[in-house]
């Protein structure tokens, strides 16, 4: 346990030196602030461009525009940033060969990859909940209706979907070699299970459901319980990509 909380702390000190904390929060306050922004905007925006003579009926935005262009930036821009900046959380080292000492001193391999799954999470955790506030408070601002159907249980996902893929970067890091083999496996992984996602039969299995059917829960398309299955296989596929990374690592030589 001592190990364990050491190696988290060098990784939280790690992201601050090499600015993940400032990078995280920025980028996330920006998606929270702009979204109901550009979505009370936009017809203003629309309006105000030379349509040569052609004039656009654009109804009113509403709240459910706001939560679809923050969703939008989430689930695209998000997810890139988290893939990036954790995407050589474990390869870097590896290639460095900077954990050899470390390990040596007896610091166990499930500590280390326990320690940057913790330290990663918290860190995704910290900026996807001030994005969430942030965009929550402001879209109370600027529309008068601001009520919507599972706004928590469609925050859930998305976040939940962020812990996966961070399970999948270390379990890809150990897997594959090289500095951004985690990566370039990861996005691969990702790619693979977005195509899957086409075919409606494979939707309640997949993980990428969480990221897709935001809006439809909000707006009351989907049932609250239709999304469970997903929840519950995704919680049990960062389970599984944990212990199997551990698994790995403890074979791999370093």
């Amino acid at each position: 346990m001592g190990g364990f909380l050491a190696f988290t702390k060098k990784e939280f000190i790690e992201q601050i030196r090499n600015f993940k904390w400032l990078i995280i929060l920025m980028v996330f306050f920006l998606f929270g602030m702009t979204s109901p922004l550009l979505a009370k905007l936009m017809p203003d925006i629309i309006s105000s461009m030379d349509m040569g003579g052609l004039k656009l009926e654009i109804p009113e935005p509403t709240v459910l525009d706001a939560y679809t262009q923050y969703f939008k930036n989430m689930n695209q821009m998000g997810i890139i940033v988290v893939l990036l900046v954790f995407g050589g959380t474990l390869s870097n080292e590896l290639m460095k060969g900077t954990l050899v000492n470390i390990l040596a001193k007896g610091l166990s391999r499930s500590s280390v990859l326990l320690s940057k799954f913790t330290a990663a999470v918290s860190l995704w955790s910290v900026g996807f909940i001030l994005s969430a506030i942030i965009n929550y408070v402001y879209t109370v601002y600027l529309f008068e209706d601001s009520k919507v159907q599972n706004l928590f249980l469609s925050l859930l996902c998305l976040w939940l979907f962020g812990c996966f893929i961070i399970a999948l970067i270390l379990l890809s890091s150990v897997i594959a070699a090289g500095s951004f083999g985690g990566l370039i496996l990861s996005a691969a992984i990702l790619a693979v299970l977005l195509i899957l996602n086409i075919f409606p039969k494979t939707e309640k299995f997949n993980p990428v459901t969480l990221a897709s059917k935001n809006m439809a829960l909000l707006n009351g398309a989907e049932k609250a319980h239709s999304i469970y299955l997903t929840i519950g296989i995704t919680t049990a596929l960062i389970i599984g990509c944990i212990i199997v990374s551990i698994q790995l690592f403890r074979k791999k030589r370093i």
